[in-house]
């Protein structure tokens, strides 16, 4: 075990911080997924795959890709894409130019089920996220959600490619 100087711990602030979005980003995903089980019968993580699904070349990707996009292990993206073929909304396929990959295909009916959801989340982003940031009324204004986005750019080139 690393021994942790008294110096090396968060300030206060850095505490409220550090806390503060931890809480924020458990919060806001169980409001959006709530909100999509409610309006689609679909989670946030099912809703994930289809929003990839939509956003490939042909509504398809190999199952390695999508599980890299997605941030999941291929065991935890096959448990996900379970249910979505059971429901009709995915399909999944051997690849046609190697016999060991799968892929996973947005069907037609999957597509639907998106368009009907993706409204609903996309105003759940806007209430939630975007709107209190970008509050007129406050001294920093729309520069709230400029500011985070350069302070998450600023993140994603501290943790790298992962």
């Amino acid at each position: 075990m690393v021994a942790v100087e008294p110096t090396d711990w968060l300030s206060d602030v850095e505490q409220r911080v550090w806390r503060r979005l931890l809480s924020v980003d458990c919060r806001l995903r169980e409001r959006l997924d709530h909100e999509l089980q409610a309006d689609s019968g679909l989670t946030l993580g099912e809703y994930d795959v289809l929003v990839h699904l939509s956003e490939a070349p042909g509504r398809t990707l190999r199952m390695s890709d999508l599980a890299g996009r997605l941030l999941l292990s291929r065991s935890g993206l096959t448990r996900r894409v379970d249910g979505l073929v059971k429901a009709g909304v995915v399909a999944r396929r051997p690849c046609d130019d190697d016999g060991r990959g799968a892929l996973a295909e947005l069907t037609p009916a999957g597509w639907e089920l998106l368009e009907r959801a993706a409204p609903r989340h996309v105003a759940g982003i806007r209430r939630y996220l975007l709107g209190p940031l970008s509050q007129p009324d406050e001294p920093d204004g729309p520069a709230g959600l400029a500011g985070l986005a350069r302070g998450l750019a600023r993140i994603e080139r501290a943790l790298g490619d992962g």
